[in-house]
């Protein structure tokens, strides 16, 4: 695993991890020169299996973000360099990465993993893209949304949907409603521009 901001790679996986990785989807283990942690919001180390953000500390890492003072001192508080993402080892070491932090939705007070969701959702025959953000709402605080574009030939069925992610989900983590749109907001790049979705949709 690498992060734009560390020169070297954060991870390692060997040919066995690699085996390994095709059937349990971690990203490997912290390499010599790199300490890896999770941690909760004090950060203390969380347990094996426990979720908690990913935070790095190397000599590779950038020494600060440029003419950035406040972006600097968020991202390396404490010591350590947050990553944003949320993640857990579990108990021979592996790591593996749930979400982005601000990609988390609270759902009536639970937390639910965006990519969670996609993934149990972009098994359905008739999808093509997908994108699952929280929305604001009354009830729920934010309401799980899944915005769906389809595969050509298929027509839109929200009910459906719904039912085979209930195969593969907790109850909570269900999407509230199915938006079915005609492409994904993208920056220049081809990355996801889900803040687009809860400008637009919010």
């Amino acid at each position: 695993m690498n992060l734009t901001e560390q020169i070297a790679r954060a991870r390692r996986n060997t040919l066995s991890d690699a085996l390994r990785r095709a059937a349990i989807r971690h990203h490997g283990r912290p390499v010599l020169n790199v300490e890896t942690r999770v941690v909760d919001p004090e950060m203390h180390d969380v347990d094996p299996g426990v979720h908690g953000e990913i935070v790095h500390r190397s000599a590779q890492l950038l020494s600060g973000y440029w003419n950035k003072p406040v972006e600097t001192a968020e991202a390396f508080a404490d010591g350590w360099f947050h990553s944003g993402d949320v993640g857990y080892f579990d108990e021979q070491g592996y790591l593996y990465i749930v979400d982005r932090i601000r990609d988390v939705i609270n759902t009536g007070g639970v937390l639910v993993a965006s990519r969670e969701v996609e993934e149990a959702l972009f098994t359905h025959p008739s999808v093509s893209e997908v994108a699952v953000v929280g929305l604001p709402d009354p009830k729920w605080i934010e309401a799980v949304s899944a915005f769906v574009v389809l595969r050509p030939g298929h027509e839109g069925d929200a009910a459906a949907l719904i039912a085979h992610a209930r195969a593969r989900l907790a109850p909570y983590k269900l999407p509230k409603q199915v938006l079915f749109v005609d492409h994904l907001p993208r920056n220049t790049a081809g990355k996801l521009l889900k803040r687009e979705l809860r400008r637009l949709h919010g």
